[in-house]
């Protein structure tokens, strides 16, 4: 069994525990349900999208966000509204959709100015608390593939709900280390894949949340 392309996302679901990403995405017994949250995130990322990319009004709903936006909106340089940026098992830039591809990611923002680039992601979560800025590594690290010009990249996490917004810098120089750290973390998924070992990971969340009842942590089976 291969592992197929990974992203960010991929990769926190597997540390959360691998056995349920073996039923939920290898599988695939659970198809993941839409909720009002996702549907409210999607409507956000596409609003957002028209009013920087085309000048769209925002729908009364997002109106809070109107500022936020605004100085995204004013930052100078190119802007590209989700961008998607694919690499190869090399490390290499290629396009998202290739037979190749091997990582995938989407930049709600890009904006790229000269050697300069800013990449970020918006969550339309209640809360900043438990922000994860690993998605703005990776990003970060695409970006510098994908655009040689670039040596330095601001990441930030926008949460337009609580109007917090995590920030953090990578430069060039930096991407050995962090590519060292995520390929430990991707070795990983693509070992339980070859052996087809998943073992569960319990915690808080099995009880209430975990749709794999025949796992012994499960409590509901």
């Amino acid at each position: 069994m291969k592992a197929r392309a990974w992203s960010f996302s991929r990769i926190k679901a597997f540390e959360q525990c691998p056995k349920q990403f073996y039923h939920e995405r290898v599988l695939k017994e659970f198809p993941q349900k839409e909720t009002d949250a996702m549907r409210y995130g999607t409507a956000f990322h596409e609003a957002a999208e028209l009013y920087i990319r085309d000048d769209t009004p925002l729908p009364a709903k997002f109106g809070y966000a109107k500022d936020a936006l605004d100085r995204l909106n004013r930052m100078t340089g190119d802007k590209l509204c989700e961008y998607e940026l694919g690499l190869g098992a090399n490390l290499e830039a290629c396009e998202y959709k290739s037979r190749e591809v091997w990582f995938r990611g989407i930049a709600d923002l890009l904006i790229i100015n000269g050697d300069k680039a800013k990449v970020l992601d918006y969550k339309t979560g209640k809360s900043a608390k438990y922000a994860d800025t690993g998605q703005l590594e990776l990003m970060a690290m695409a970006v510098f593939k994908h655009f040689p010009e670039v040596h330095t990249v601001q990441g930030g996490l926008l949460f337009v709900v609580p109007k917090k917004f995590i920030t953090s810098v990578y430069v060039r120089a930096d991407a050995p280390k962090l590519w060292e750290k995520w390929l430990t973390k991707y070795n990983r998924l693509e070992k339980a894949h070859s052996v087809n070992v998943w073992n569960a990971n319990p915690s808080g969340l099995c009880k209430a949340h975990c749709p794999v009842t025949t796992c012994p942590h499960n409590g509901r089976h």
